[in-house]
């Protein structure tokens, strides 16, 4: 049966979207908590350190796999690729949530993120099985459910916790073996094997080299630094907001993760059905920019709060950042796509997941860095970015 055709199959891939998201957001709300474990509770600046380091490893490691994934998806199919994946990040949460020192938590962190980038071989499974133009349309699907992800995420591991701070990890890696297990037989290969690589080398498995091809694309080039300047504040977010919450709101575990919950309701509405009906009209140009305004607000409210933390100040932001979420994740994903044959899907999927793995790298330690001169300025930083952004994108010319 055609992949297309597969509804399996299909299930499969949001599946595997889905586990990816939530076992980043996962642990979100709870790393600070962890964290204490081993350093006094008292040292936040340590703890924040920490907090960043652990983010940003996993995003170094992906970094180095997800181009790699991506060419080896080309060469070898899209198939073996996922399956892998799956069990890799299932032995990371295995790991993380065993972890009797901060040693076993970074040893998690590395295994997971190396296998982590499967979201290339995702996106470049849904262009082997989609025509151009409902790409935009089938990547907002996938957003939804990643949208779902970033709700659960967070807000299982917030609520799991209360039975223990492991609890959420181990239960990540039960739902990841049986979505493998499921793969295995439900999953046909997508990409033809007339449209895969045939020159496949060592130098294939440098991320540089991936990088450096997909830069040489003039197009992609200016695409991947509007990306640039989304995921790096979004990273800065991810890096610092579980201990942001917990020091200047004052925030248990369990409200960190309702708080995402909110981000999440209205990223599923945002990405589901506003992006899919704008997007056609206005055109993915005009949504980045919506998307990068929208955000570019959230993140003032969220500086804000360090002089007014009041829960309303903090859910208006929140609200506002989701519909901006909402708006510019399924449009860049659609330009990504646009700047590619079906030959090459994976490697540019992969470089295009690698520039957000760099992003996902200095974010979280920037914002470590920047938090230590006071609480608001990572989201000060933020809303520069996100408004420079906008500059770029008014450049860009299809």
């Amino acid at each position: 049966m055609k992949p297309k055709n597969n509804q399996q199959a299909f299930i499969f891939i949001l599946i595997t979207a889905f586990l990816g998201v939530m076992g980043i957001g996962l642990v979100i709300p709870v790393i600070p908590f962890i964290v204490t474990k081993f350093i006094d509770p008292h040292n936040t600046k340590a703890i924040a350190f920490n907090v960043g380091l652990l983010i940003s490893l996993y995003a170094f490691c992906q970094f180095f796999g997800a181009p790699v994934l991506g060419a080896l998806s080309d060469k070898f199919g899209r198939r073996p690729v996922l399956l892998l994946c799956q069990l890799g990040s299932a032995i990371g949460y295995i790991l993380f949530g065993m972890g009797t020192g901060l040693w076993m938590l970074f040893l998690g962190r590395i295994i997971d993120g190396f296998t982590g980038g499967d979201i290339s071989t995702i996106f470049a499974y849904m262009a082997d099985i989609t025509d151009p133009k409902d790409r935009g349309r089938n990547y907002g699907i996938i957003g939804a459910i990643i949208g779902v992800g970033f709700i659960l995420g967070p807000t299982i591991g917030g609520l799991v916790s209360t039975i223990s701070l492991s609890a959420p990890f181990y239960l990540a890696a039960i739902l990841t073996i049986i979505n493998m297990i499921f793969g295995y037989f439900v999953l046909p290969e997508s990409l033809d094997k007339k449209h895969r690589t045939s020159d496949f080398t060592i130098h294939h498995l440098n991320p540089f080299t991936q990088l450096q091809y997909s830069l040489s694309k003039p197009t992609f080039n200016i695409i991947l630094i509007i990306g640039f300047f989304y995921f790096l504040p979004f990273a800065q977010l991810q890096g610092i907001a579980g201990v942001f919450l917990k020091d200047v709101m004052h925030y248990s575990a369990t409200n960190i993760g309702l708080l995402f919950l909110l981000i999440g309701v209205f990223d599923i509405i945002t990405q589901g059905f506003l992006s899919g009906k704008l997007m056609p009209k206005y055109g993915e140009k005009n949504l980045v920019i919506a998307g990068l305004a929208f955000v570019g607000v959230a993140y003032c409210f969220n500086a804000a709060l360090l002089l007014f933390p009041f829960l309303a100040v903090n859910v208006i932001g929140t609200i506002i950042y989701a519909l901006g979420s909402g708006f510019f994740e399924p449009a860049f994903g659609a330009l990504v796509s646009h700047s590619a044959g079906p030959h090459e899907q994976g490697r540019i999927q992969g470089a295009s997941s690698s520039m957000q793995s760099l992003t996902r790298i200095i974010g979280p330690l920037l914002a470590s860095f920047l938090y230590t001169f006071g609480a608001s300025w990572p989201y000060i930083v933020c809303v520069i970015l996100s408004f420079a952004g906008i500059g770029v994108v008014m450049k860009y010319k299809k």
